[in-house]
């Protein structure tokens, strides 16, 4: 099978300066093509200065820059309001904050939070230690099987004392595409926040949120070909203006008196200190390049690649595929191979020139239900191709024969 890149390796300097590196950790972070460091650089050449503070020219353009670049990311992402974009570090610190400021205001002893046994630590962990710091009760939602939510136990579980359900949109250790609506619509039929993690979401799929039926939606840049360091966290503006601050400092006052302290409006209100408009304004750059290329489109590659990468490892032997059929998955492959550690097969791999991902993936509740301590992962972006997975599988093949000759 010949499947092309969707997006030339040529814009992506760090492929381009390497050819025979087959990348296969994008759910991790992506390559950066060159229109998003051409804007990174242009920034600081062009509009350096301190946004919102300044009333010179300089920073005029800074804070405009500041703010053209959440327009495009909030209208990227399907939100008409761009001031419920409250920019972050990332899915991580916008599932802190959403935990920390909306969950220590309205979560009480008696009540119940609910998971799900795919999260990501960071949308496991702050949820359980708010159960743990107000003595609510924290409660995980387990698996189908094939290794999906099981609605029917989701319903069962989220009753009416339930305050927030927590999900990820897809998941970053073995791939599962989760029904956003249909849990959504769960966790509001008994009045509870509906919180999706989408870091394995936003990079991949059209979000459309103000139609997605969730009431807050974290991300990341650097998974969706932008610079480490920014994301964002959108939600309702009610909830917002409902949240008390998570951080103090400058640009999210109003007036600071003696005794008391009145908060700034959206989204400033959420954004202490000095922006990153470095990253936002690479963030940007990003989602245009993503949107040139029309996300059906990277979906519908990214599908293509891994019904190959399951297709053809699933004809090894001793390998075991974990997570969903591939028509149910998103761009990665989760594997083991017996009798071979993820760590040494990842990094025999490397030595083949295959950049792989191995452990736990920060999801050792799934990887407990699913009985293994690790999992080999690929995971493909628009700049892979069927070469990438060739290389893949023929080495993996290589490995575990030369494994089995010494067992």
């Amino acid at each position: 099978m010949n499947i092309k890149p969707l997006a030339p390796r040529s814009d992506f300097p760090l492929l381009a300066g390497d050819p025979k590196l087959h990348y296969l950790d994008s759910a991790a972070t992506t390559q950066k093509p060159q229109a998003v460091l051409d804007a990174i650089s242009g920034y600081y050449e062009r509009d350096n200065a301190n946004p919102h503070r300044g009333a010179y020219t300089l920073s005029a353009a800074a804070t405009e820059a500041y703010q053209t670049a959440r327009d495009s990311i909030a209208r990227f992402l399907g939100a008409a309001d761009p001031d419920t974009l409250i920019f972050t570090r990332g899915t991580t610190e916008s599932l802190n904050l959403l935990a920390t400021a909306w969950g220590h205001a309205n979560v009480k002893k008696g009540d119940r939070i609910v998971v799900t046994r795919l999260e990501h630590h960071a949308n496991f962990v702050p949820w359980q230690q708010l159960a743990l710091a107000t003595g609510a009760e924290f409660r995980i939602c387990e698996l189908t099987a094939e290794g999906e939510i099981d609605l029917a136990k989701l319903s069962e579980l989220v009753t009416k004392n339930t305050k927030v359900v927590a999900f990820g949109h897809v998941s970053n250790a073995i791939g599962t595409v989760n029904p956003v609506a249909e849990i959504a619509a769960i966790a509001h039929r008994v009045g509870a926040l509906a919180v999706c993690d989408g870091a394995q979401g936003a990079p991949h799929l059209t979000v459309g949120f103000d139609s997605l039926g969730v009431d807050a939606y974290a991300f990341s840049g650097h998974k969706m070909l932008g610079p480490m360091g920014i994301g964002g966290l959108i939600a309702k503006r009610d909830l917002l203006e409902s949240m008390p601050p998570y951080q103090m400092g400058g640009d999210m006052i109003a007036l600071v008196g003696d005794n008391a302290t009145t908060w700034n409006v959206l989204p400033h209100k959420f954004e202490a200190g000095t922006p990153n408009v470095e990253g936002a304004v690479g963030l940007a750059a990003a989602v245009g390049y993503l949107e040139s290329l029309g996300m059906d489109k990277v979906h519908a590659h990214e599908t293509a690649l891994v019904r190959y990468a399951t297709e053809r490892l699933a004809t090894i032997e001793d390998l075991t595929l974990l997570g969903p059929p591939a028509v149910r998955r998103g761009g990665l492959v989760s594997f083991t191979l017996r009798d071979v550690h993820p760590h040494d097969l990842s990094q025999l791999l490397d030595a083949e020139n295959i950049a792989v991902r191995a452990g736990h993936h920060c999801a050792q509740p799934l990887m407990r239900a699913l009985g293994v301590n690790a999992t080999t992962r690929a995971s493909f972006y628009v700049y892979n191709d069927s070469s990438d997975v060739d290389a893949l599988v023929s080495a993996v093949a290589h490995v575990r024969e030369r494994f089995a000759a010494t067992v």
